[in-house]
């Protein structure tokens, strides 16, 4: 069974109260730890910039939301790149659908949206199905396909962790196999659109063209301006 944007999978009424807490996971950029796929053509400093001038987009982009809290889920500590407005919570240990699971099961009561910072062409208009009047209305789970296989986002109007654990992560299939654990579990799951996550410098040139107006756009303008779009990434000298 598959939905479709804007309409529900079944018919009985939403369990969604209250507004919705919005929810970022994310990775401190630190060199070495952020963008790995990135490097080369870039140095793991170079990615880090990357990884920073993205989550930074993506945390601007949340605070044009309405929202009950705003919660980042982080894998290392808080910098200067955070604004305010945000509560933070660290990452528990353990593999990706467990730290999903966790930031879900940490939320509170009402509904959750939950983003990663692999997109940062995200904008408000994006989750504005979900967070507009109505958006929880007949809908139990709102899902935002990647174009890799993955997913992301994932709102649920009644938060359980249980619907994520044990879900295979990072491979082509994750988003289908997600999407199938929330319509097996019985839930009305409503699209949001398709978006393609920054893993290498194909994607940062590709995400960039079309949202060139943010951090991240100009950061890769600094970095993979002289790629061009489509191309793979030359190899260092040394490393060929």
């Amino acid at each position: 069974m598959t939905g479709h944007p804007g309409r529900t999978v079944t018919g009985r009424p939403s369990r969604a109260t209250g507004p919705t807490t919005l929810l970022v996971i994310a990775k401190e950029p630190v060199p070495g730890r952020v963008k790995t796929r990135l490097t080369p053509p870039c140095t793991p400093y170079e990615a880090a910039e990357l990884a920073e001038a993205a989550l930074r987009d993506t945390l601007a982009a949340v605070l044009a939301l309405p929202a009950r809290r705003r919660i980042l889920v982080l894998d290392g500590r808080p910098g200067p790149w955070l604004p305010a407005g945000f509560e933070v919570l660290p990452q528990c240990a353990g593999g990706l659908d467990e730290r999903l699971a966790a930031a879900f099961g940490g939320c509170g009561r009402g509904p959750a949206l939950l983003v990663g910072m692999d997109t940062p062409q995200l904008s408000p208009a994006h989750l504005a199905p979900a967070l507009g009047p109505g958006g929880w209305r007949g809908c139990d789970a709102w899902f935002g396909p990647a174009e890799d296989g993955g997913f992301w986002a994932l709102g649920l109007a009644a938060p359980d962790p249980a619907l994520l654990r044990g879900v295979p992560m990072s491979t082509s299939g994750t988003g289908a196999a997600q999407r199938a654990r929330l319509t097996a579990a019985g839930l009305r799951v409503r699209d949001l659109p398709v978006l393609r996550d920054v893993d290498t410098a194909a994607d940062a040139l590709h995400v960039a063209a079309r949202a060139p107006h943010g951090r991240f756009a100009a950061k890769v303008a600094a970095r993979l301006g002289a790629l061009s779009p489509g191309r793979p990434a030359p190899l260092p000298e040394g490393a060929r």
